[in-house]
């Protein structure tokens, strides 16, 4: 593709230098640079794109995007001048891939909690209803029938598109992804044209990167305000009535809103719920509709997650059978509520839960479906908001009956104080119900369950389908599903 021709898909750029050179990719990482790339400056946390460019080039780069005011000079290649270079990487990127998003039914989920099990939840719909569906999200990414290994939530632009572009290769007509904040607010998805937007809930998390709450809840409304485009009559807005922050959300869209919810009159609602601890079931009230859903997934939260799939479902066209059809088969979310279970007579479930809204919700149905005692393992993240540290304490404290405070990513603080800062919030809730501080994970987790009696649950909280543990000296294998496996092993004499 001629420079020229990228040049004029970016407002208010300006090309100085040959038109007519061609471009055959694009690199944001001046590392990653191969002979005939278009290099995108880009100004991260830790280092400025616009200090590489001259490496970026020796690897080959036919041409350079940079920032207005920048101090590229005098360079052999074509530069593009860009007011925002996050936000043409992404305009860019999609205008190089022919804008693959538009050839795409593409759904998007944003929210705290409850993006990745909505996102599988659409995407098994979607295949019952017998379409072809990529997605994008924390666990993986799926072209198709193949999976690719996901390195963040929302990956970056030009990552992206390439993606997108592939998914209409492979003949996929839908896809689905989860749209974080940090995507939104650092414009990975400029350029991607959503047909509809989900919002599944707003509580604290990500505090270290946004300035406040309601910072936080504008990067999520970013992607309502801006849903629109070339088919508007096709788009809607999916948003959970029983937030408050769907309010806010609903005052900024541009598309009709449609909603779900428990507590709330709502589009699509459930009741007579019933929680159990093989699957749930409710039923579905629709426009004078009253249908029963059945899930092989439980939960009080996954409630809220598979009305949002449905209305997200619907909207796209969807036949309401089809929908309920598409849940009843849904699959087990790795990391979410995911059973351990050698043939002990107690539970042992593996959660990704890390926020205190989320750690609530996933405590709360242990309670519900736990015979004996609830025993939870939780940490909290280093170098991340270090607010939910005691709320997340106090929320254990409070709702399990044994807590063990360990590490999890501690990164480059020490994670006896981030224990100590989530201890503090379980004394002040605990009462005298038994609680330690086991910093090493591994022990944490042996120690919950050898402790364990019979119907009992114990509940690894925090990492999910994580593999890995971030230190301060590196990044180490470290999987809570193998490590239960292991303890669970050693209790039953397997080994």
């Amino acid at each position: 593709m001629k420079i020229g021709e990228l040049a004029a898909c970016l407002p208010e750029a300006v090309l100085q230098g040959d038109r007519e050179v061609d471009v055959t990719g694009i690199a944001y990482d001046s590392r990653r640079v191969k002979p005939g790339d278009l290099f995108v400056c880009i100004k991260g946390f830790r280092f400025d794109g616009h200090l590489f460019v001259a490496d970026a080039v020796e690897k080959g780069a036919r041409a350079v995007a940079a920032e207005q005011g920048s101090m590229v000079k005098d360079l052999s290649v074509p530069v593009i001048y860009v007011p925002d270079s996050r936000r043409a990487l992404g305009l860019l990127s999609a205008c190089f891939y022919d804008y693959p998003s538009r050839k795409l039914r593409l759904i998007g989920v944003t929210g705290t909690n409850g993006k990745t099990t909505t996102t599988y939840l659409i995407k098994s719909i979607l295949e019952s209803a017998g379409y072809k569906v990529g997605l994008i999200g924390t666990i993986q990414n799926m072209i198709g029938d193949k999976a690719v290994s996901a390195e963040r939530t929302t990956p970056e632009a030009s990552d992206l598109q390439s993606m997108f572009s592939e998914m209409v290769r492979d003949g996929c007509s839908y896809a689905v992804m989860e749209v974080s904040s940090h995507a939104l607010s650092l414009e990975r998805t400029a350029g991607t044209e959503f047909d509809i937007a989900v919002f599944t809930n707003l509580t604290q998390d990500h505090l270290d990167f946004h300035s406040s709450l309601q910072d936080y809840l504008d990067a999520k409304t970013k992607l309502f305000a801006e849903l629109g485009g070339s088919d508007e009559k096709n788009k809607a807005a999916v948003l959970n009535a029983d937030d408050e922050h769907s309010i806010y959300i609903a005052e900024n869209s541009k598309v009709p809103v449609i909603t779900y919810g428990i507590e709330a009159d709502a589009d699509y609602r459930a009741v007579a719920i019933d929680i159990q601890p093989e699957g749930l079931t409710y039923c579905l009230e629709h426009r004078g509709e009253v249908l029963e859903i059945k899930l092989p997934i439980t939960g009080y939260f996954n409630v809220y997650n598979s009305l949002a799939a449905l209305a997200a479902c619907r909207a796209a066209g969807v036949e309401l059978a089809a929908a309920v059809k598409g849940l009843t088969s849904a699959p087990l979310v790795p990391g979410r509520l995911e059973p351990v279970n050698l043939g002990q007579d107690f539970s042992v479930m593996v959660d990704y839960a890390h926020t205190p809204d989320g750690l609530e919700n996933v405590l709360k149905t242990i309670r519900g479906i736990t015979q004996g005692r609830s025993i939870v393992v939780f940490g909290c993240g280093g170098d991340r908001d270090k607010g939910k540290r005691p709320v997340m304490g106090e929320i254990a404290g409070r709702l399990a009956d044994v807590v063990i405070v360990t590490s999890d990513n501690p990164r480059s603080e020490p994670p006896e104080l981030i224990c100590e800062a989530i201890g503090a919030g379980v004394e002040r809730t605990i009462g005298d119900k038994p609680w330690e501080i086991i910093v090493d994970r591994r022990q944490a987790i042996r120690q919950a369950i050898m402790m364990a009696e019979t119907g009992d649950t114990v509940l690894i909280a925090g990492k999910g389908h994580e593999n890995y543990q971030i230190l301060k000296d590196g990044i180490i294998h470290f999987d809570d599903r193998e490590e239960a496996s292991r303890a669970l092993q050693e209790r039953l004499g397997q080994q």
